[in-house]
């Protein structure tokens, strides 16, 4: 190995007699570090991206949720209370009921959903962070918070005291309706606060007391439609699973936050291996003037390459030379791109010179994964690049 490689060497920082030949190999070299930085900036750009996208889920959703596997509700006893709360890992649960519903307000109608949640809420979702005008609901009240598209279709303010804010849920059980009126369950509601996280989830719920929508529901006490559970940041998530499906014999449904957000986290998947398979095909393309070079290289050295055949080199020793060759063009390139962009990186996630608008910076992540990927990319292509155009090193070529 020392034999081909030190020749490798002396090739690489020698270059070439004939100036076509040292072109063509610059012109690889800068191909594969922009390729190189350019990957890792796109890479960091939707890692940015993908960490601005789950905010809003982070900020939204729990940790943990569980509903019922048969039915809408789950009945629940103090003592399961008492022993999720003392299960190792978990910092807080909350009881939730959630219901699709009719809210009217001066003669506007709008289905959304009405959460109904108890005291323990915003110790595990964080919720309140994106009420942007108005405040929480207060324990034992008719107040709700809306979200944002919500109050514009029905063209709401906070604290009216003219229109009235209710909501109509049908009747559970069964046989004849007398009236209209006697179909559905009725409430006046409060808005005391406007919450906004995305165009989806602002439309989607009403909050209100747990106790508020267990009445309007005709639930009992312990009836609820499931709870949401946050962990400790070094919680076993697995095991706090199968205590949870111990406890309620295995009759709930459990689901983390990817499994919430299921389709989201596809689509962000997704939408990573498209951008990198597109600019691997980028440096992929770089690499095929890598091999012209590697190629031209070969025939002008070709004086060379007979007198150590000559000597006693073996035809694969030969063929290492120039496999080196083209692996080192590709590594120095690589570490040289690599360097580049994350600077750019660095500099963007400090400074932010790059803005989505007049108060936003574009969003970027500096990931060790990310340098992996774009390392192990650039190997393996040149390293492919190489052997390609070391095969062209033949018995024929020497004779």
């Amino acid at each position: 190995m020392k034999f081909p490689l030190y020749i490798a060497k002396r090739y690489l920082f020698s270059g070439s007699k004939n100036t076509a030949i040292n072109i063509i190999t610059f012109i690889a070299s800068a191909g594969i570090i922009l390729g190189t930085m350019a990957l890792f900036v796109v890479l960091s750009v939707f890692s940015g991206l993908r960490d601005f996208s789950l905010s809003f889920a982070n900020d939204f959703d729990p940790d943990l949720k569980v509903v019922a596997k048969i039915g809408k509700t789950i009945f629940i006893t103090p003592e399961q209370e008492n022993e999720i709360s003392q299960l190792e890992g978990v910092a807080n649960f909350s009881k939730i009921i959630e219901e699709r519903a009719l809210f009217t307000f001066n003669g506007k109608d709008q289905l959304a959903n009405i959460k109904g949640v108890d005291q323990n809420f915003p110790l595990v979702n964080q919720v309140e962070k994106t009420i942007f005008q108005g405040q929480w609901i207060e324990e034992n009240t008719e107040q709700v918070v809306v979200g944002h598209g919500i109050s514009q279709k029905l063209s709401m303010g906070l604290f009216d005291l003219v229109n009235v804010f209710e909501t109509f849920v049908p009747k559970p059980g069964k046989g004849t309706i007398d009236s209209p009126e006697g179909a559905f369950n009725r409430s006046v509601l409060v808005p005391v606060g406007f919450y906004f996280i995305n165009e989806e989830l602002n439309q989607k719920y009403v909050f209100a007391n747990l106790n508020i929508v267990q009445e309007l529901l005709d639930y009992k006490s312990n009836q609820i439609s499931g709870f949401e559970l946050k962990l400790e940041p070094k919680a076993d998530e697995s095991a706090i699973v199968e205590s949870l499906e111990k406890i309620f014999q295995n009759n709930i449904i459990i689901k983390n936050r990817a499994q919430l957000n299921e389709s989201l986290y596809k689509m962000l998947n997704t939408e990573n291996l498209v951008l990198y398979l597109i600019f691997s095909l980028v440096i992929a393309v770089t690499l095929f003037t890598l091999i012209g070079a590697l190629i031209m290289i070969i025939i002008e050295k070709k004086s060379n390459l007979k007198t150590m055949f000559s000597l006693g080199s073996d035809l694969s020793d030969l063929r290492k030379i120039f496999l080196y060759q083209g692996f080192l063009i590709c590594l120095i390139g690589g570490i040289i791109g690599l360097f580049l962009g994350i600077v750019l990186t660095l500099l963007q996630q400090k400074f932010g010179f790059i803005m989505i608008n007049a108060n936003m910076a574009y969003p970027v992540r500096f990931s060790i994964f990310n340098i992996v990927i774009v390392i192990s990319t650039i190997a393996l292509l040149g390293f492919l690049a190489s052997w390609i155009a070391s095969s062209r090193v033949s018995k024929k070529l020497l004779e």
